[in-house]
Formats: structure tokens, sequence, C-alpha cells
């Protein structure tokens, strides 16, 4: 992910800090999470605490992710559902979603 794609990314996490409680991501698991990210994710983001570099050259690692100004499960949310120029569309069953977003959300410093 890419610094326009962060700054994105911070934007739609920015719009949606203010959502309502009733639009919330439902809580998920983040440990079934990191299961899934290790599974699926890690080919091209650094998916663990602690790794700064991720396979990808210019695609940002799931600490980086949590860590972003204003980032929520809602924005993530949003984001996982949208389709984007330099990420594959995967279709991510709902509670697999939750979980992976509690495990980004469990990285945040």
């Amino acid at each position: 992910m890419g610094t326009w794609n962060l700054t994105c990314l911070a934007v739609v996490a920015s719009l949606l800090a203010t959502a309502s409680p009733a639009s919330a991501q439902d809580a998920g698991d983040r440990d079934r999470g990191l299961a899934y990210a290790q599974k699926v994710c890690a080919e091209c983001h650094a998916v663990r605490s602690g790794q700064k570099l991720s396979p990808h050259l210019g695609v940002a690692s799931f600490q980086t992710i949590a860590n972003t100004p204003g980032m929520t499960g809602t924005a993530l949310a949003v984001w996982l559902r949208s389709t984007h120029k330099n990420m594959p569309d995967i279709m991510i069953d709902p509670q697999d979603r939750a979980d992976v977003i509690a495990y980004i959300l469990s990285l945040k410093d």
C-alpha cells in the first residue's frame, strides 16, 4: 500500500471515526484474525507485530495500518469491502473480516 493509499485510508478513517455504534463492526477474534492474515494476507503484507517491511515493496504493514491516525474497525471494514488498485479483489467472509479487523486493531501502539 503506497503513500497515496495510506492517505486515502486515513481520510476514510477520519470520516468514519464518528460513525454511530449501530454501524460499528461486529467483534472479532484477534487470534483467528492472525491465523487468517498469515494464510491470506502475508503474501503481500507484514502481518505480525513488530514486522516493519512487507514482502511487496510499498505495501503497508498491518502495524502501520493499525497506527494510521483515526483508524477504527468501521474504517477497516469499509476499506476491506472496497476495491483498490494495488490490492486484489478478495471476498472475505464477514466473520473472517471481523477477525482480521480485531487483529489489526490489536496491533495499535
